[in-house]
């Protein structure tokens, strides 16, 4: 039995403001202790349902904001936040954070931006003339109705059998509660990450390079978080195609990621991130190829690493084409779900601009209402190639559905345009790629 739990090497979650790092597994399974770096402070507002939090201040000095009042902090101090109460933190500081009770998805609601980190208007605080919109930010006596609603929706939904969620009736009423939790959930991104995730999508790189004829790829993964998807794209081209000259660059915004990133050393027993297990799903096997081991910590073979250019940047800015330049291949997943419609979309198009003539885009995690429209408007050509089988190639995306904004809709096949909307790798063209 382990009784002396170390520092874990990668970072286990992280945001704009702070980065943390997750003690366990623990004997103790309603207990999480943290180690948690702040660099400015927490990106939101939170409040949690069940979870009683109890930071403790090592090093460093800034400021709690706890029911709208500003407690200053500096070490050797403890802040307890019960359940139901609005806090966030800011300044630069080493914490202690100790969470009783059990986590679960829908724990914490998100309120409003940390001014001292994000800048911008909150996606649940823009005024918006939607019947729909309106009604799901009812409260009444401080309530929600339709957190109520979907409460009950979801313990009934559940309960019932994959043949029936799957009859069209059920599904059309699956499609309405998701629209109910993509207008309630609050948007944020999220750092968490599994190597080869879409097996799918991967073996449908390793074709297109193993088809192609030319000696020299620029290959794009935007959002690439801390390394997962980078390195499992980075070592299936260099698989399919070792004479290949790969110019490989890799994008995110945040700082943190970006330097675990870098590093390519994980924890195979740690938790990576907050909730879930990094090599979920990956095979022994494939750690050996992957990695080079020792004791618990892997690091990523110097044949896959080699070469990998790793910025920090905003892909829905202009400066991304002049940072990067044309590419052959862009991998765009599991990010812009985070987005407001209006951000997404000015995002995807923006990234299109990336892809040279006839070159390849990736992009799962994404709206499909959204991607369906820009992918129409710009006559991107759908790769049919393993669509399905892509689509339903990455478990976390589809086992949430309704539940989850993110989510991944159910394949239907009885759309016109179903193979538009499903297939998340494109062709583009001359004529209508953006420049």
């Amino acid at each position: 039995m382990d009784y002396i739990y170390s520092l874990p090497t990668s970072v286990s979650f992280t945001g704009k403001g702070l980065l943390g790092y997750a003690f366990g597994p623990l004997k103790q399974k309603d207990l999480a202790i943290s180690y948690v770096e702040v660099d400015k402070g927490n990106d939101t507002f939170v409040i949690s349902n069940n979870i009683t939090r109890h930071f403790y201040v090592l090093s460093g000095t800034g400021c709690f904001t706890i029911h709208d009042h500003k407690y200053p902090v500096s070490p050797g101090m403890l802040v307890e936040i019960p359940p139901k109460v609005e806090y966030c933190y800011s300044g630069k500081m080493k914490l202690l954070l100790f969470e009783k009770g059990r986590w679960f998805p829908g724990n914490d609601t998100h309120t409003k931006w940390n001014p001292e980190v994000m800048q911008g208007d909150f996606p649940c605080t823009v005024d918006d003339v939607s019947w729909l919109t309106r009604l799901v930010r009812l409260r009444i006596f401080g309530k929600s109705p339709i957190s109520a609603f979907l409460w009950h929706n979801r313990r009934l939904w559940n309960a019932l059998p994959a043949s029936v969620t799957a009859l069209r009736p059920i599904r059309l009423y699956g499609d309405f509660l998701h629209t109910l939790v993509r207008v309630e959930g609050v948007r944020g991104q999220l750092f968490h990450t599994y190597f080869l995730r879409n097996r799918a999508a991967l073996d449908l790189i390793a074709r297109l390079v193993q088809r192609s004829s030319v000696d020299t790829l620029r290959v794009a993964v935007l959002g690439c978080s801390t390394g997962a998807e980078a390195y499992s794209v980075a070592w299936r081209i260099r698989s399919a195609r070792p004479d290949l000259k790969l110019i490989f660059q890799a994008v995110d915004v945040s700082p943190q990621a970006v330097e675990v990133a870098r590093g390519g050393v994980y924890s195979l027993v740690a938790p990576q991130f907050a909730i879930e297990d990094i090599f979920d799903g990956v095979t022994r096997a494939e750690v050996e190829e992957l990695f080079d081991r020792d004791g618990d910590l892997v690091t990523v073979k110097s044949w896959i690493k080699e070469g990998i250019e790793w910025y920090v940047g905003d892909v829905g800015g202009a400066e991304i084409l002049a940072t990067l330049g044309p590419q052959d291949l862009v991998v765009a997943n599991n990010f812009l779900c985070h987005m407001d419609d209006v951000a997404a979309e000015r995002c995807l198009r923006n990234i299109a601009r990336l892809v040279r003539p006839h070159g390849h885009l990736f992009v799962a995690g994404i709206d499909l209402d959204i991607r369906t429209k820009v992918a129409r408007e710009l006559a991107w050509k759908p790769m049919k190639e393993l669509l399905e089988e892509m689509h339903e190639g990455d478990p976390h995306m589809t086992c949430e559905w309704p539940w989850h904004y993110s989510a991944l809709e159910p394949l239907n096949k009885k759309r016109k345009d179903w193979q538009l909307r499903y297939a998340s790798a494109f062709q583009l063209n001359l004529e209508h790629n953006p420049s």
